[in-house]
């Protein structure tokens, strides 16, 4: 049977199978993931041993070394997708090598995510949070499936319909743009209903054209996939919304928040994305890292009101910011009602 995962406080259990022969990296990872709420730790330090591990423990993400005497991680990674339990967990390369071949021949032999040992644990956390509620929404769409499947003989209609149901981008793991376009109308009525504010961040990542068309489409999905993990990490409550709004522009929908608190989270989600600090060489200069531009809007909804003019007015905040030199946050006004 599939792995059961639960949630615990609103966010999904995190089992993390670590697979690595170095004790001091091992005892390392221990710490970084101490204390961590809904993570459980297994180790194998024996590269030979790490399926039957897998199987027994039944990771949501297994975090395993690329070089190690007993087996190769390369050769690891396929054992694992031979098991129709283990296929579809999330792997994740943790490995000193940090070149483009290495990290290229991994994601061919079916890696998920690749890490430069040894990560911050904002980073690490994020990412491991990440691929397991992917993981875990795989599993609810597999079980979907499986009951269209009965219930259909066409199995390609069902899958179509079912990913077109499912609300979430494939690559990011966000909400997608119908999912964002559904939960916007929904919380504006909710505004409408209790006269609380909402609050929209739009947020694009700084010159990602360019950085796509230096390290191509696998690094740009991978820079995108990490981008995705920070805002995530920057929600804290359940009605919360991280949607990606379409290429690297991404949404942050914030019910029940006023302008000055939407300004706190764009804030937070600046620094965790210069904490994680993704090296970005092809900006031409030493020590160049990804940046985002964030524009925030707040409106307290009423009845003929707007959505498209939240939107407007985030979209006007996100080109002051970019306008004003990038990697920065820009507020729209919050609109007059006294005004005619």
């Amino acid at each position: 049977m599939p792995v059961s995962v639960k949630a615990i406080s609103g966010a999904v259990t995190v089992r993390v199978l670590v697979v690595d022969d170095q004790t001091i990296v091992v005892e390392k990872l221990k710490q970084l993931l101490a204390g961590a709420e809904g993570v459980t730790v297994s180790v194998e330090t024996d590269g030979s041993n790490a399926v039957e591990a897998a199987l027994a423990f039944r990771p949501t993400v297994i975090l395993q070394d690329l070089i190690m005497p007993q087996v190769t991680g390369l050769e690891l990674i396929a054992e694992f997708r031979k098991h129709d339990v283990l296929r579809d967990v999330p792997i994740v390369i943790l490995s000193s090598m940090n070149t483009p071949q290495h990290k290229e021949k991994s994601f061919e032999m079916g890696a998920d995510d690749y890490l430069v040992k040894l990560p911050d644990r904002i980073e690490l956390l994020a990412r491991l949070r990440y691929h397991s509620a992917s993981f875990a929404k795989g599993l609810e769409r597999d079980e979907a499936f499986e009951l269209l499947r009965v219930s259909q003989k066409n199995l390609a209609i069902a899958n179509v319909e079912l990913q077109i149901l499912s609300g979430q981008d494939g690559l990011t793991g966000l909400a997608n743009r119908r999912r964002f376009d559904e939960s916007l109308k929904k919380e504006w009525q909710r505004g409408c209903r209790n006269g609380t504010p909402l609050s929209l961040l739009m947020c694009d990542i700084d010159h990602f054209k360019k950085f796509n068309d230096s390290f191509g489409h696998v690094e740009g999905d991978l820079c995108l996939k990490r981008v995705a993990a920070v805002l995530i990490e920057s929600l804290k409550r359940p009605g919360d919304l991280a949607a990606r709004y379409g290429g690297e522009e991404f949404a942050l929908l914030l019910p029940d928040t006023d302008l000055e608190g939407a300004r706190i989270v764009a804030d937070q989600c600046l620094r965790h994305l210069a904490y994680i600090a993704i090296p970005a060489p092809s900006m031409g200069e030493d020590g160049a890292v990804v940046t985002l531009s964030m524009g925030v809007a707040s409106v307290v909804p009423e009845e003929g009101g707007s959505k498209d003019d939240l939107i407007r007015r985030a979209d006007r905040a996100l080109y002051d910011a970019k306008h004003a030199g990038r990697n920065r946050v820009a507020c729209a006004p919050v609109p007059d009602k006294t005004a005619h």
